[in-house]
C-alpha cells in the first residue's frame, strides 16, 4: 500500500481581520480624544458660580495670559496689531460675541483695556470666560 503525500499549502495571512481591527482602533481613538480648545496658550481662568452663556453663532475669542500677552485665536499679537485686527470686526461686531479669556493673574488694567477696545469697535455682547466653581465636599 502506498501512502499518498498531500502537498502542504503554505500558511496564508488574512489581512481583512487585521484591517478591521486597525479601523476600529482608529475610530475608538478619534472618538475618545478630547480636543484642546487653546493649544499652546496657558491661561488659568478664574472660577465663578455664574450661569453658562450659550455659544453664539459668531464669536471672537481673545486670550490674555498672565504676562499681558494678547492672542487672537492662537496667534500672539502686539497691542497695536491687536487694535488693527480687532478693527476688522467693526462691521459684524453687533452680531458677534466678544469672549475674553484672561488669566486670573493678568493685570486688571490690561483686561479693562481689551474690554474698552471691544466696546469701541462695537461689540454689544462681551463675555469673560471662567471655570465653574469647584464645590467642596
Amino acid at each position: 500500500m502506498t501512502w499518498r503525500r498531500h502537498k502542504r499549502e503554505d500558511p496564508k495571512i488574512e489581512l481583512t481581520p487585521m484591517v478591521d481591527v486597525v479601523f476600529l482602533l482608529l475610530i475608538f481613538f478619534m472618538i475618545s480624544t478630547t480636543f484642546i480648545e487653546t493649544p499652546g496658550i496657558s491661561v488659568d481662568l478664574p472660577e465663578s458660580s455664574s450661569h453658562v452663556v450659550e455659544k453664539a453663532e459668531k464669536e471672537v475669542k481673545v486670550f490674555l495670559d498672565r504676562e499681558g500677552n494678547i492672542f487672537l485665536g492662537d496667534e500672539p499679537l502686539s497691542w497695536q496689531e491687536f487694535r488693527t485686527r480687532i478693527e476688522r470686526y467693526r462691521s459684524t461686531a453687533g452680531n458677534s460675541t466678544f469672549i475674553l479669556m484672561a488669566d486670573r493673574q493678568s493685570r486688571h488694567g490690561r483686561v479693562v483695556q481689551v474690554m474698552d477696545l471691544a466696546r469701541d469697535v462695537g461689540f454689544a455682547k462681551l463675555a469673560i470666560a471662567t471655570d465653574p466653581l469647584k464645590k467642596s465636599p
